[in-house]
């Protein structure tokens, strides 16, 4: 039977058990994705991506805790905004920017763009464009985990409109009644595509608020706070290593874009984004509580000219590499257009 209890929106304190080491590790996971998908932005409107691309500015903790919960074997399985999950998983910075300019030395060698992100070396296996689409795979992933008794886990990530797709039910009910090793976990920035999920929903919480439908635990948190999603997730990882099967979590966040770049979001209430960029900026509420356990300003400082430096030699690393040769058009690429692949 599930259990009602709710995992409450609480910040923590210095001495919540996160040494100094892993506090470090994240603050920088935060900056340099906050960078680099700034950067992203900026490359975008100097006409250096192509396409569109859905970024993860203000969203960036769920990514960094979430990751830095898992061990080097574990599975990530993102949306098509993707970069933050990609780029937490230690896919190298050049690897994402190229990949969404179109390079050679991109992540797919320019042949993906900015919604296909994959790395299997890196445990993150595929960024998809078609919403709810992923959650079946991760949970086919997580049954063959279980069918072979490996430890790894599968973690998926999705937006809050996915909740009102059939493939989120049909995952979470599959997940449950096999008892699989995978971590659902919702992203709720308030928004769909344009618009408020509230609006459009049955339930006030769209993941929470369904959990015990399929018999889980009601998991609400602040997605803002990178230490609650870490422990939250350590602690939703551990349950499904040790056979206690799956788990849901909605993480309450913000975007600070709009849905795509093609979206200005006037459909947000006036003040409403300055709010959220005051008062529960992710890597704000981090570099205070590093301060408050005991990390120097000089350390911190020092984090965020590194990450800087890093991402703008990315940066012209990526503008100085070559555009995908027409030979590899026809690799990757599941058949030849023929009869053989079907038969």
């Amino acid at each position: 039977m599930a259990k009602t209890a709710t995992t409450r929106e609480k910040p923590t304190t210095p001495s919540d058990g996160i040494g100094t080491e892993l506090r470090l590790r994240m603050y920088r996971m935060l900056v340099e994705i906050r960078e680099a998908e700034q950067r992203a932005y900026d490359l975008f409107l100097q006409n250096l991506v192509k396409g569109t691309s859905h970024l993860s500015l203000g969203q960036e903790a769920v990514a960094v805790g979430c990751a830095a919960a898992m061990e080097p074997g574990d599975l990530t399985f993102c949306t098509y905004r993707g970069h933050a999950h990609t780029l937490a998983r230690g896919v190298p910075v050049e690897k994402v920017l190229g990949e969404l300019m179109g390079r050679d030395n991109g992540l797919l060698r320019g042949k993906g763009g900015s919604m296909h992100l994959t790395s299997v070396e890196h445990g993150v296996m595929g960024s998809y464009a078609i919403v709810g689409a992923h959650l079946p795979i991760a949970c086919g992933a997580a049954w063959r985990a279980q069918l072979k008794g490996a430890t790894d886990i599968s973690v998926c990530f999705f937006g809050d409109g996915t909740t009102n797709i059939g493939a989120f039910h049909e995952a979470l009910n599959l997940a449950a009644i096999w008892s699989l090793p995978v971590v659902f976990v919702c992203e709720n920035n308030l928004y769909m595509e344009y618009t408020p999920i509230s609006e459009v929903t049955a339930v006030e919480d769209p993941a929470a608020g369904r959990a015990s439908a399929y018999g889980l635990d009601r998991i609400l948190i602040d997605g803002q706070d990178a230490d609650v999603v870490y422990r939250t997730a350590k602690a939703a990882y551990d349950k499904a290593r040790a056979g206690g099967g799956p788990s849901l979590i909605e993480c309450k966040t913000y975007r600070y874009s709009g849905h795509s770049r093609a979206d200005p979001a006037k459909y947000r209430p006036a003040g409403e984004l300055d709010e959220w960029r005051q008062q529960r900026d992710p890597v704000r509420i981090y570099r205070k509580r590093a301060l408050e356990s005991g990390i120097g300003e000089d350390a911190l400082a020092a984090v965020d000219r590194d990450a800087r430096r890093k991402i703008d030699e990315a940066t012209e690393t990526c503008k100085a590499a070559p555009l995908p040769s027409a030979d590899l058009l026809m690799t990757d690429v599941y058949a030849d257009g023929g009869s053989a692949w079907r038969n």
